[in-house]
């Protein structure tokens, strides 16, 4: 049993990867960890870092049977900070935050922040109202089909405003195919929003930012070099870099929606004219944050701190670490033509994520 000074954290989502080398870091740091898992075949629930597991509901779809579950436990054991890995219940923390800060303390901004954020369409048309570089951006109705295709020009994107994991996008070439796929793609996933088509051939960088009354505490920069499948597949082969300009732009994102805490950005570089453009905010930890640990800095720390009010440690970030996800990686190498082509073949550290 943990002793009386040591602190609870609380993992949601522990079934996801990233809950592992969260796991790890705070006890490494002397916390006592309690993974949420869905099922016991998890990653979370065999890894060896967390001192306890505990089997809950899904956060999604039932959010009101996750709710009262959670809240009974909250209310039941003692835990002081609570920290999500998935987007539902990033959102969920949010949205109940009055109601369970008595319970548990966690950094999650309000949730009309959070909404304008992690809702894709709010958070393009900020872009677009403060000329944040973006791919332009339509908000879908069935009555403003025919304005959409003229704005946006195809081929185009269409994309939920709520979605994870490219849940729902689907490409349209021409208005036609537009007004055959938007009304099934709204009824299935909800409000949508069409947004033009970046062609491959450009970088794509992912942003990890800890931010505190405005300023930057820390930032990690992380290339995606490697997907499968190639086109519009997950990344799995990534490293860490230094990009001070992508972390410029997501700075100024988050101040000018006044977020707090923690974000992670997707950005892709548009090969037509060389600019690197928001994608969209992830309010949660990603599955690669193991890169920025390699890296030198420790959001899972700020998290705890910040959340228990106590001032975020400032790192150095120190580039150059590689992340490999082997299952990908190696369907990449059977399928892929650049297989030979590409560099680097190896990366420098070939440790897998801790079980």
């Amino acid at each position: 049993m943990p002793s009386k000074v040591m602190k609870k954290v609380l993992i949601l989502d522990g079934s996801a990867i990233q809950a592992i080398p969260i796991a790890r870091s705070l006890k490494e740091h002397g916390y006592y960890t309690v993974l949420l898992c869905h099922t016991k075949k998890s990653y979370g629930y065999r890894t060896r870092y967390a001192d306890r597991k505990i089997i809950s509901p899904r956060s999604h779809p039932d959010v009101e049977a996750y709710h009262c579950f959670f809240l009974d436990l909250i209310q039941q054991e003692k835990f002081d900070v609570c920290i999500p890995m998935g987007d539902y219940t990033a959102r969920y923390l949010s949205y109940y935050q009055d109601e369970l800060r008595p319970h548990i303390a966690f950094i999650i901004p309000p949730y009309e922040v959070f909404m304008n954020g992690y809702d894709k369409n709010e958070l393009m048309q900020t872009c677009r109202d403060k000329h944040i570089p973006h791919p332009r951006s339509f908000d879908l109705a069935s009555d403003k089909l025919d304005e959409a295709a003229a704005y946006i020009g195809f081929p185009a994107l269409i994309k939920p405003n709520h979605t994870t994991g490219a849940r729902g996008f689907a490409i349209v070439d021409s208005a036609e195919e537009l007004k055959k796929q938007a009304p099934l793609t709204m009824q299935e996933y909800g409000p949508c929003h069409l947004q033009e088509f970046i062609p491959p051939g450009g970088k794509q960088i992912k942003v990890e930012l800890f931010i505190s009354n405005g300023s930057v505490i820390n930032a990690t920069a992380i290339h995606k070099m490697r997907f499968y499948p190639e086109k519009g597949g997950s990344s799995c082969f990534n490293q860490s870099v230094y990009h001070d300009h992508a972390v410029a732009i997501c700075t100024q994102v988050l101040r000018e929606i006044k977020w707090e805490g923690f974000a992670d950005f997707d950005l892709i570089e548009d090969p037509r004219d060389g600019i690197l453009k928001v994608m969209e905010i992830n309010p949660r930890i990603p599955a690669c944050i193991k890169v920025s640990f390699t890296s030198g800095v420790d959001f899972a720390e700020n998290i705890v701190q910040a959340s228990l009010g106590q001032p975020a440690t400032k790192y150095a970030f120190k580039p150059g670490s590689y992340l490999r996800y082997f299952g990908l990686d190696l369907l990449w190498f059977l399928k892929s033509s650049n297989r030979f082509k590409t560099k680097p073949r190896q990366p420098a550290s070939r440790r897998r994520h801790p079980r």
